[in-house]
């Protein structure tokens, strides 16, 4: 089964948390503090494999989790940082924020990597806040939590030519002529349901991948039919062959397909306008073909490269796959246009965001929320009485306490941060 789009969920490892422990040995009464920092959670790693050709890995998982850091431990021995996860994807893989839509990474070469998800650090231990004042501090940082998202994996194939064209035209035997493929080949519609590769290698062994993608209809790029399922695997390909059908057999107009399959490629994605296309025209050894062709040259006019084949007789193939070769040795491998990047830095002075924000729940309680405020509240180790001690400070270094004033706080009032309530003194 071929695989092309997943929706997966990806966690890094959570960092350890740190220690709190005192030197202990004979003759040492007062050894100080001891305690180690935790360590760092692993990432998640997506890995181009050129092995792969499908996602059918991740069709039966959905999860990939790092693992957490070590804890610290005892002598100041800090937590081991915990291997990333890295998980092998196809050629061709595209990673996107499944809830803005936005790029992650685009993974085209072999062992080229992305982090999908970082690990959180790992919270320090007590011998890194000792302090003149505070000699044998009993506080301990957790560890950071690691970054969580889901992500929409699509995968589009990396062909330097496909095969455009409405179902029934003859792709699949085609490319079942020219190259090792076994493409699924029956007389109905849609046989093709999911992308066949093979590689062509001409007379002259000049050789390049060539891709029979699912068969087009009208509507396809509003996802009619198989829809967005084939046009994905387009936008990649490097040179377009349009196969016609030109024995009229199925009662269709050659030059009415033509024109359709164009508008559909070019609804989805109007840089597929500009995709360099040779027009094959199939089926020459039936007995209409040669009438046909000669009215759809008329109509197409003369700039059109239009190559007469007939997959059945081998007739054409040959100076078909010259003709495609040449075109290959003119079209860059890579024709989209990258964004050329400024290596100067540039100091943009943006407004910071606040630390927290206030706002109030349906019981009355005052609720706090914000990235800062929470990423700190999780590193707080709430069973000691000195961590809770400087939690408190650092809110009120904040602005907390005298921003909840402002909103109307008073003696006794509910605050809640996250799943955590405490009461508010003046």
């Amino acid at each position: 089964m071929f695989v092309d789009q997943v929706k997966v969920f990806v966690k890094g490892g959570d960092g350890g948390n740190g220690l709190v422990a005192y030197r202990r040995e004979k003759y040492v009464p007062m050894g100080g503090p001891a305690g180690g920092d935790g360590g760092d959670g692993g990432d998640v790693i997506f890995e181009v494999d050129e092995g792969l050709n499908t996602l059918m890995d991740f069709r039966y998982q959905h999860h990939f989790k790092a693992k957490r850091g070590e804890n610290g431990m005892n002598q100041k021995q800090h937590g081991k940082n915990s291997q990333p996860l890295v998980v092998s994807v196809p050629p061709g893989t595209t990673v996107k924020d499944a809830e803005t839509g936005k790029v992650i990474a685009d993974l085209t070469e072999h062992k080229q990597r992305a982090v999908i998800a970082k690990g959180g650090r790992g919270g320090r231990g007590n011998a890194r806040f000792a302090t003149a004042r505070n000699p044998a501090p009993e506080i301990a940082e957790n560890g950071e939590p690691g970054e969580e998202i889901d992500v929409v994996v699509e995968l589009k194939l990396l062909a330097d030519v496909g095969l455009v064209g409405f179902p029934s035209v003859g792709k699949s035997t085609f490319l079942s002529v020219v190259t090792a493929a076994k493409p699924k080949i029956a007389d109905y519609h849609f046989t093709t349901l999911s992308p066949n590769l093979g590689v062509v290698e001409s007379q002259d062994h000049r050789s390049f991948v060539m891709a029979d993608l699912p068969g087009l209809i009208e509507g396809a790029h509003e996802g009619v039919g198989l829809g967005h399922q084939f046009l994905r695997h387009v936008e990649r390909t490097r040179l377009l062959l349009h196969v016609i059908d030109m024995s009229g057999l199925e009662g269709r107009d050659p030059y009415e397909d033509y024109v359709t399959i164009n508008n559909e490629l070019s609804s989805y994605d109007e840089r597929l306008q500009n995709r360099p296309q040779i027009i094959v025209a199939n089926k020459m050894d039936m007995p209409d073909s040669q009438a046909h062709l000669e009215m759809f040259k008329e109509q197409v006019g003369e700039d059109v490269e239009v190559y007469p084949i007939s997959t059945v007789t081998r007739e054409g193939i040959d100076e078909l796959l010259y003709a495609v070769a040449d075109k290959l040795d003119q079209i860059p491998k890579q024709e989209e246009e990258v964004e050329e990047v400024d290596e100067r830095v540039v100091y943009k002075f943006e407004k910071e965001e606040a630390p927290f924000k206030i706002t109030r729940a349906d019981d009355g309680a005052y609720v706090l929320y914000g990235e800062k405020i929470e990423s700190l509240f999780k590193r707080t180790d709430f069973s000691r009485d000195q961590s809770i001690n400087r939690f408190a400070r650092q809110m009120r270094s904040m602005g907390v306490d005298e921003a909840l004033r402002k909103r109307g706080a008073k003696d006794g009032d509910t605050v809640r941060l996250m799943d955590y309530e405490f009461e508010f003194v003046d």
